[in-house]
């Protein structure tokens, strides 16, 4: 039977010998997207600045490249258009101008430029104090996500294990909200959603490689921790790259494929992925090396009392 192998199973690559170079890399990955964050900020979309929303059901055939056509002579700023119901049905979101427009005249100057005919199922105004409210949310989620994984992880193994994996998804978490606030992409509900499926699997692959750690601690008790942390390195390496790249293979199908809502959607899962996995093994599992962690101790059968 055929298997497939990107890297060779028996591999002996000394990982955690480069992790200080890694390390260096990281932190200043890190403190450039903390720079970015503090001084340039988010850009954020409709759903965190503010904006109108409207639910239309046009006369006839229309598409979202037809609407997004006559919305953009507006120049409105971001526009996001999705197809709900029927084919005619759309949801349309709409950022505020900056133009000292007042709220009437900007509806009115919307539905003329979509024309006559068009039934209005939805017309709402989304303020700033709801966005303020939005993104008090968001931050929540992420900071609960992460106190239940880091819960899971301590439950599960000890705290040595529950502090490396929070590290390494703090290092996650903050360098995809740099590449937010560096690039010119729009920060929005959806990315909160990017951020906690890469949160999700950055601590799914962690735990893999955890698990062959705490194995190899009870099986190999003449290693050091540093020879044990690197052959369990080596024995999962193959089924991270090979996970790693067939996700990525989905996710960049999505990007070039997908049209633009879907793009602005996969773009920070495929950054994502590649961070994941790089923090999965050249932090998170490194770290250990320095937390003292011990070789475990085998317990002995419980041999039954027969009479």
């Amino acid at each position: 039977m055929f298997r497939l192998h990107l890297i060779p199973y028996g591999t002996r690559i000394d990982i955690v010998g480069k992790c200080k170079y890694m390390f260096v890399v990281s932190i200043m990955l890190v403190l450039t997207c903390l720079g970015f964050m503090t001084f340039k900020g988010l850009n954020y979309g409709i759903d965190f600045q503010g904006g109108y929303i409207f639910e239309v059901a046009m006369p006839g055939t229309s598409n979202v490249q037809d609407l997004r056509d006559k919305l953009g002579k507006l120049n409105l700023g971001e526009v996001a258009i999705q197809q709900f119901g029927a084919q005619n049905e759309f949801s349309i979101k709409l950022e505020k101008s900056d133009d000292g427009t007042d709220q009437a005249t900007a509806i009115q100057n919307i539905k003329s430029a979509l024309g006559d005919g068009v039934t209005y199922k939805r017309v709402e105004t989304v303020g700033p104090k709801v966005g303020e409210e939005l993104v008090s949310n968001a931050i929540k989620a992420v900071v609960f996500a992460l106190i239940a994984m880091l819960i899971y992880i301590i439950v599960r193994f000890e705290w040595q294990f529950g502090l490396c994996a929070i590290v390494a998804l703090l290092h996650d978490c903050a360098l995809i909200f740099g590449l937010f606030s560096i690039f010119p992409l729009e920060f929005n509900e959806v990315s909160i959603t990017a951020i906690l499926l890469t949160a999700s699997y950055s601590i799914n692959d962690t735990v893999v490689i955890f698990d062959r750690i705490r194995e190899n601690l009870k099986r190999y008790k003449n290693s050091s921790i540093k020879d044990l942390v690197n052959r369990s390195l080596n024995e999962t390496l193959s089924r991270t790259t090979l996970t790693a790249t067939t996700t990525l293979l989905a996710v960049v199908a999505l990007y070039l494929f997908g049209g633009k809502v879907i793009a602005n959607f996969s773009l920070p899962i495929l950054v994502g992925i590649i961070i994941g996995t790089f923090s999965s093994i050249f932090v998170a599992s490194p770290l250990l090396v320095f937390l003292n962690i011990k070789h475990k101790k085998e317990t002995p059968p419980v041999e039954a009392n027969i009479p």
